[in-house]
């Protein structure tokens, strides 16, 4: 899509919904509205099984997880190339330029990075993103790789809405994913992987099987709520692009070594049943300087026969069989 066609879709973007309340009151953090989502719900926690191990009794999955982002209209990204930050709410062009790029250069490039080495990604997927890109969303859907949902705009974060958006945000990205691909989305993995319990009870009743906004395990587990269950697959931190570059200022030099010393030491320890997560923005490691590192990760897995190369709809599947199997 050239910048034309980009900047018609921007204009339509601030005529529809997304340019009502639900845009404009995110521009700041509102606790209270949020807080009433955020509350916690009872729900059961069941184990997939007592010594789950994945396909062929490999111990360590690898998921290469690219965040596919776009925010809403007039809100730019969280974080950008300038130290300086705007202050007094000013729109920023510079941060709002830099995170354009993610959609139009840098998943393109990390997805054809992944395509050479025949590996499938698992693309979180911002809703605006299936309304503003729906032939190339529905190309990688039908070259194989596994698109998420991954709430409307990437601003529009669980804590900061109330219960009436946060299910608008699901239900209008899931049917934009699914217009643009031809298929619902079965996953999730929520802007800042940040939901909450009554949030994944929204999801379950909404037919997704799994989810991503765990931290709080090494496992997949089941979430079983009064109506309905949901498949919880917990994220690994260490290999995230964004906190790695911005935060730390590490090289993607480094970023290949921390991935390849913590295989290393994992594998060197007693058998374990772990997922590495590796993380990759468009905005971040998919430019030209940096998106080598993901090349140099994904040639260190297609290397190494004893682990599994996977995507979270792969996991939940096999978790699924392995369910099967026990009951």
């Amino acid at each position: 899509m050239n910048t034309v066609q980009h900047d018609v879709k921007g204009m339509k973007f601030a005529q529809d919904a997304l340019g009502d309340r639900l845009a404009r009151r995110q521009m700041r953090f509102e606790h209270d509205r949020g807080q009433d989502i955020m509350e916690e719900i009872q729900y059961e926690k069941h184990s997939v099984a007592q010594d789950l191990c994945w396909p062929d009794n490999r111990r360590i999955a690898v998921v290469f997880n690219l965040a596919y982002e776009m925010w809403s209209p007039g809100v730019t990204s969280g974080v950008g190339p300038m130290g300086n930050v705007l202050t007094d709410g000013l729109f920023d062009p510079n941060a709002d330029s830099y995170g354009r790029y993610n959609a139009t250069h840098g998943i393109p490039r990390l997805v054809s990075i992944l395509e050479r080495h025949g590996i499938p990604a698992t693309l979180m997927t911002s809703g605006l993103v299936a309304e503003a890109y729906p032939d190339q969303l529905r190309a990688y859907a039908e070259q194989g790789h596994d698109i998420v949902g991954h709430g409307l705009a990437q601003n529009l974060v669980f804590p900061t809405l109330s219960a009436d958006d946060a299910r608008h945000s699901i239900t209008r990205s899931t049917a934009l994913i699914e217009t643009a691909t031809g298929q619902r989305p079965t996953g999730w993995i929520s802007p800042r992987v940040t939901s909450s319990p009554q949030i994944q009870a929204m999801l379950s009743a909404q037919g997704y099987t799994w989810h991503g906004d765990a931290l709080d395990g090494d496992q997949p587990y089941v979430q079983r709520f009064d109506k309905g269950e949901i498949l919880a697959i917990p994220m690994s931190v260490e290999f995230n692009d964004l906190p790695h570059a911005m935060r730390f200022g590490r090289t993607p030099g480094q970023f290949v070594d921390l991935f390849r010393e913590a295989l290393v030491g994992v594998q060197a320890q007693p058998a374990e049943t772990v997922i590495f997560d590796v993380f990759a923005h468009g905005h971040c490691y998919g430019r030209p300087a940096a998106a080598w590192a993901i090349e140099d990760i994904a040639k260190i897995c297609r290397q190494d026969g004893s682990l599994w190369v996977t995507t979270r709809t792969e996991i939940a599947a096999h978790c699924a069989r392995v369910r099967g199997l026990a009951s």
